[in-house]
């Protein structure tokens, strides 16, 4: 996650304060926000509809071999995702700014692996049989450190993959190719393996991802599972 420098000391008082501020005036701002949920947990909101169709149209595009059926429910999936996750976090300001909320506990999600957590889990309840779900990661074990979730046709290498992020983006659904993003990405299948066997195990996952105002990290731990 790209992050800015660390405020001296000094400036943690008041930046709590700004922070305290924030989320009462946001409070008001969140039953609002769901009140705009679409009334089934996998229905798509009308403004994404247009974008779900064009994801599915590109995850179809992977392979010959990729259900367009299963590539249209994984889109409208995604984005119903997005959508309930945006609300649930409670969104507001930069991605820089909501990790600082988390940090200090003013919210109780929100960091970008844990958006890519909630998306492969919620991915993966459809039992996909021609698309496969793998975690990409860059800037592992640093302050710049993201994740997000890599979608291929069964069987393809990861790098031929279309990546789903919504995390530097406010919370709004992002898609592209892997090759052609900014950063580059690499797999982590034991990650992927644990969120799953955590989720199975109905445990709550400890963070241990070296991002922007997080309170712990031990990459070390992570990058040797």
């Amino acid at each position: 996650m790209i992050a800015l420098p660390r405020c001296a000391a000094s400036c943690i008082p008041a930046m709590r304060r700004l922070a305290v501020v924030v989320v009462i005036l946001s409070a008001g701002i969140a039953p609002t926000i769901a009140k705009q949920e679409p009334s089934s947990s996998l229905e798509v909101a009308k403004n994404d509809f247009a974008k779900a169709q064009a994801l599915a149209t590109q995850l179809a595009a992977l392979s010959p071999k990729v259900d367009p059926k299963e590539a249209k429910a994984v889109a409208e999936c995604a984005y119903a995702t997005a959508h309930r996750l945006r609300s649930q976090y409670h969104m507001f300001g930069t991605p820089i700014f909501n990790n600082f909320l988390v940090y200090h506990g003013f919210r109780k999600r929100g960091y970008c692996y844990q958006w890519t957590e909630d998306l492969l889990l919620a991915l993966d309840a459809l039992k996909l049989k021609t698309l496969e779900l793998h975690w990409g990661e860059s800037y592992a074990g640093t302050w710049r450190e993201n994740n997000c979730l890599v979608i291929t046709a069964k069987g393809q290498p990861f790098e031929r993959g279309m990546i789903l992020e919504a995390w530097r983006h406010f919370g709004y659904l992002r898609w592209n190719l892997l090759l052609s993003d900014e950063d580059r990405y690499f797999e982590n299948t034991k990650w992927a393996a644990r969120v799953r066997s955590r989720a199975a195990a109905a445990k709550t996952s400890e963070p241990r991802h070296g991002v922007a105002f997080q309170r712990r990290v031990t990459a070390t731990e992570k990058s040797s599972e």
